[in-house]
């Protein structure tokens, strides 16, 4: 597994770009270790990532987010054990840690070696690093899926549907306190597919837990993205997720004027 994981890299002139691949590939590794661990019954997958695995958004991710959904068969510890036993039996040099004293449950893969036989990095001992989220409190109003995927490995995953995840990105741009650039990507990716996406309302408004209730209206969820268009730094938005497209040209689309169309 790691030899396979090495030669997809091999031959890549941009090194960010290389950095991208075997970033996913460690997270598909991931995603397939959940996955025998049945952790995809008490949790759904959410998040930029999930839209990339299913729906072949062309931006890579970093993190792997989910949503717990029900209680039962929860064992967040145990699963990310499995991941390091897993990735030790297939030649990598994990280190796997775990922290449940908050809502949100946070596990990191780290690996060592491996950017440096990629030749990414000139030293050994910098480690690629995947975050692991898992939101034990998420708002009610989500509605999931079940689908087989296949990238680089086999695995059943369950996730929200388009119309959640796009409620929950659609948050993330509302509520966020600063602009981060994959937000906005995404979300022109969303308002560019056709037939149109609809957000979940139910779920967005969710806005009343983070924002107060009754101070935002999910109805409203146009003019809101709006407003915070008008207050954007554009370039720093291209800058922030032209790494991580896998056409970094694709930033320029980022623009005021196209997104404000694409809104109506």
């Amino acid at each position: 597994m790691k030899e396979e994981a090495l030669a997809l890299v091999r031959g890549v002139p941009d090194p960010v770009q290389a950095l991208n691949r075997l970033r996913e590939y460690l997270q598909a590794f991931v995603l397939r270790s959940f996955h025998e661990s049945e952790a995809f019954r008490p949790l759904a997958f959410v998040g930029g990532t999930a839209l990339r695995f299913l729906h072949g958004l062309p931006r890579f991710s970093e993190d792997l987010d989910f949503s717990l959904v029900s209680i039962d068969g929860y064992a967040g510890k145990e699963w990310m054990a499995k991941v390091k036993r897993d990735l030790t039996l297939a030649g990598f040099a994990p280190e796997v840690t775990w922290n449940d004293r908050k809502v949100v449950h946070t596990g990191w893969v780290r690996v060592a070696d491996i950017l440096h036989e990629a030749g990414l990095s000139a030293m050994p001992t910098e480690k690629l690093a995947i975050k692991v989220e898992i939101d034990t409190r998420p708002p009610a109003g989500g509605s999931c899926e079940r689908r087989i995927v296949t990238r680089y490995v086999t695995f059943l995953l369950q996730h929200y549907d388009l119309p959640s995840l796009l409620a929950g990105k659609l948050h993330a741009v509302i509520t966020r306190k600063y602009a981060k650039g994959r937000d906005w990507y995404d979300l022109m990716w969303y308002l560019s597919q056709r037939p149109p996406v609809a957000p979940n309302l139910p779920l967005l408004q969710a806005l009343d837990q983070t924002q107060g209730a009754g101070r935002r209206d999910a109805l409203a969820w146009k003019q809101l993205v709006q407003a915070r268009l008008t207050a954007l730094d554009m370039r720093a938005v291209s800058e922030d997720v032209g790494p991580f497209l896998e056409r970094p040209k694709d930033a320029a689309l980022l623009m005021r004027d196209n997104l404000a169309a694409l809104l109506g």
